[in-house]
């Protein structure tokens, strides 16, 4: 036993702090680098599904978060092995709230070793517009924090919209890259939206990037780029800059090449390209521009 009764590291433990080990090089290369014009440039995977875990150590730095801001609320995090903040808690020490829509997801994390390792708070709940800021109130967090990272594949629009206990540092935000780089949309807000019901394809969910740009700014953030993966948008609050440029939709854009597509017995198609946004062309979006609910099929 060691000397916290809990049992001698497992090998999924030791994998884990191999892994982190080995980015240490990264995150030293990442501290060096000065202004990036294109952020993608600090990518590197850990834990993150693709290379968000090098530019979130990359902004973190730019943005000079302060060790009493080092705490994080990250939801839509299924069981937490590949999550945005994962890295953060075991290589810099974070805390951080997270939260998940199936209790079986929590109930594995509060089983793991990251939870008593580490200062975690994992809940279990169906997030909506309307509960939010209760859950994170409730988790004990509020005012400042370091990052925010979104990703419920549906209303996160919508709920990103409504945040207003916590004022975070940075944003992580998943875009629907198949809305393309033109239109400001969203699907309409619906409190039990859920990505596998709402279109037999699982391509009809979330917000266009220029949405979360145009919702970023009103709430006082700079877009600052996109992952070469195309489905994670990047902020910084205005006041932490730093000289990190402010970028358009248009500009930061990145179309994803994943092929997540599925038929209506839940198979895969593979569908790619302008194929993806044919397929959902008859979906309602809610167009922010026009303030208004049109066809995908009838944005020009």
């Amino acid at each position: 036993m060691d000397v916290y009764g809990r049992g001698l590291p497992t090998i999924s433990q030791h994998v884990h702090d191999a892994k982190v080990l080995a980015a240490k090089a990264l995150v030293s290369q990442i501290a060096s680098l000065g202004t990036l014009d294109d952020i993608r440039i600090a990518e590197f995977k850990v834990f993150s599904q693709f290379g968000e875990d090098g530019i979130i150590q990359y902004l973190v730095r730019k943005a000079q978060i302060a060790p009493q801001n080092h705490t994080f609320v990250e939801f839509g995090v299924e069981s937490y092995d590949e999550a945005n903040t994962r890295f953060l808690v075991l290589n810099d020490n974070w805390r951080g709230l997270i939260i998940d829509g199936s209790s079986s997801n929590i109930r594995r994390v509060r089983n793991s070793s990251i939870y008593w390792r580490h200062n975690l708070t994992a809940v279990d709940a169906f997030i909506d517009a309307d509960n939010i800021n209760d859950i994170i109130r409730s988790a004990g967090v509020s005012g400042e924090i370091g990052l925010l990272s979104i990703d419920i594949d549906g209303n996160d629009y919508w709920i990103w919209e409504k945040i207003d206990v916590i004022s975070p540092v940075l944003v992580v935000a998943e875009y629907n890259s198949v809305f393309g780089a033109r239109h400001a949309v969203t699907v309409p807000y619906q409190k039990n939206f859920v990505r596998a019901r709402a279109h037999s394809s699982q391509l009809y969910w979330g917000a266009s990037l220029k949405a979360l740009v145009e919702l970023g700014r009103r709430k006082g953030y700079a877009f600052v780029g996109s992952n070469n993966a195309g489905n994670n948008a990047f902020f910084i609050r205005l006041d932490r800059l730093n000289g990190q440029k402010e970028l358009t939709a248009e500009e930061g854009y990145v179309e994803s090449q994943f092929r997540e597509s599925r038929d209506e017995n839940g198979n895969l198609t593979f569908l790619s390209g302008a194929a993806r946004l044919h397929a959902i062309s008859e979906m309602l979006v809610f167009d922010l521009e026009r303030n208004a609910v049109v066809r995908l099929r009838d944005l020009n």
